[in-house]
């Protein structure tokens, strides 16, 4: 193949209508838009969600809660997930990342007293429960607060 041999692929190079030209352009008079109505009419068409002057389906429908956007967001995980380490090894961030069990860090790591360790572990985390620092202690790790 030469560069005198390429062509643009079917269909990718389509020339513009030119509109209101002439009855002879095919597109004269209306220019495609059709006779009258709202849609005719110059500015454009109507903005999404629009319904013709009905109260619209966002406005007609009741609203409930809030959502509260300070609000800290912590990756939980579970005492009984740490016991997949081996005995005596630091469990942070990123070796929890690096294990899957957890996908994003958000506002910090929770670690929450469900299920039981057997290992000694150093855990820090942004967060613990009353229950897994208890669970991490007794098994003769550490829970250390990032």
């Amino acid at each position: 193949m030469k560069l005198h041999e390429l062509s643009p692929m079917p269909g990718s190079n389509v020339e513009s209508k030119r509109k209101g030209r002439g009855h002879g352009s095919g597109n004269g008079k209306t220019a495609g838009k059709g006779h009258k109505g709202q849609k005719a009419r110059s500015g454009g068409s109507i903005r999404p969600g629009f319904e013709g002057g009905q109260t619209a389906l966002a406005r007609r429908i009741p609203k409930r809660g809030f959502n509260n956007i300070f609000a800290t967001k912590y990756a939980v995980i579970n005492v009984s997930d740490l016991e997949m380490f081996n005995d005596g090894i630091t469990v942070d961030a990123e070796l929890l990342k690096a294990s899957g069990l957890v996908k994003k860090e958000l506002d910090g790591i929770k670690v929450l007293g469900n299920g039981e360790l057997t290992k000694n572990l150093t855990v820090k985390a942004a967060k613990f429960s009353a229950a897994a620092k208890e669970k991490i202690e007794k098994a003769g790790g550490k829970a250390e607060v990032m």
